[in-house]
């Protein structure tokens, strides 16, 4: 199951309390304060791990906490501190305070990680406070408490190129065709409903990874079809394809139509490299193809991911994209 949001609660340790004792031992009367310090609580530490690909462990497990510190001893023995617990989330996972509304981290390198809560300070024992004119204190720290906070993470997938387009247009043929990828391909709409990932190679030495976002329809801004919920994967992407189908009654319409739920989601995705691809050309004639270049932008690459019509180019088009810098 592909789940790429989830609210989470963490709770850090508490501190251990500090120790008020007294040395106590034959023939010496006047030992003095030996109460040692509470041991620091454990942290919460998110960390971001290639093997993972999904948020479903937290659907799950809701509530994270860490260890409490274990409090001091006489003898001045400080309290074993508590065990911190490492959260593992896939790259290229945000992690927002709902509270605060702040960006706490944006993890998107394998291996990065972050303190998401601080364990809690060990209190200080009485050992602590002896003084030349305070020789006998009785006063010690409770340990502090440890941090809670209210998180919410959102998986945003780290691709290259995102496939762009409305229901059935051909985006899952042409992410089967050129990469290992194996989305379900049916004619019928909305048959990706989770965003797919794979790598497709440029050429020897050179590839790039390749999203396949779930179809978008006319006023998916306002809920319809399957809403925005997806586009947030292409936030990352250098570059765009926007797939439109040949048998589309009006393609520049359609053109329009994607772009500006894009716009409706995120202003600055429209402003990103891009380029239009024509699918589904091996479904009319050869003459019914010369009429729509004729009548089409010349920038538009013509493709049948079943055929391999336009293969090649359709790849030499997304090297020279992502050469650009």
């Amino acid at each position: 199951m592909f789940i790429d949001q989830v609210e989470i609660e963490v709770q850090a340790g508490n501190g251990g309390s500090g120790c008020m004792s007294f040395h106590t031992e034959k023939f010496v009367p006047t030992g003095g304060p030996d109460g040692g310090n509470g041991g620091r609580g454990g942290d919460v530490v998110a960390v971001a791990d290639s093997n993972l690909a999904t948020l479903l462990d937290y659907r799950y497990r809701r509530h994270s906490k860490a260890e409490n510190g274990r409090g001091g001893e006489g003898g001045n023995r400080t309290g074993r501190s508590g065990k911190s617990i490492r959260l593992r989330v896939p790259v290229g996972t945000l992690i927002i305070d709902v509270d605060t509304k702040e960006q706490i981290a944006d993890l998107d390198q394998a291996g990065a990680e972050v303190v998401l809560a601080r364990g809690g300070r060990g209190g200080r024992g009485n050992a602590y406070y002896k003084s030349p004119t305070n020789q006998a204190p009785r006063q010690f720290q409770p340990g502090q408490p440890g941090k809670h906070r209210k998180l919410k993470m959102e998986l945003k997938l780290l691709a290259d190129v995102g496939l762009v387009g409305m229901p059935n247009a051909g985006k899952s043929t042409i992410l089967a065709t050129f990469s290992a990828a194996r989305p379900k391909i049916a004619n019928y709409p909305f048959t990706t409903l989770v965003p797919n990932l794979g790598i497709v190679k440029i050429r020897d030495f050179k590839s790039c990874v390749m999203a396949d976002i779930p179809g978008l329809i006319a006023g998916a801004s306002t809920g319809k079809g399957l809403g925005h919920q997806f586009l947030r994967h292409i936030q990352r992407t250098r570059l765009l394809i926007y797939v439109i189908d040949i048998n589309e009654p009006d393609i520049q319409h359609t053109l329009d139509d994607l772009k500006k739920e894009l716009v409706e989601f995120d202003h600055t995705l429209v402003s990103r490299q891009s380029f239009v691809v024509i699918t589904k050309v091996d479904t009319v004639s050869e003459s019914d193809l010369k009429a729509f270049c004729n009548r089409l932008p010349d920038d538009y690459i013509y493709l049948s991911a079943v055929t391999h019509v336009g293969a090649k180019t359709f790849i030499q088009e997304i090297e020279r994209h992502l050469d650009q810098r």
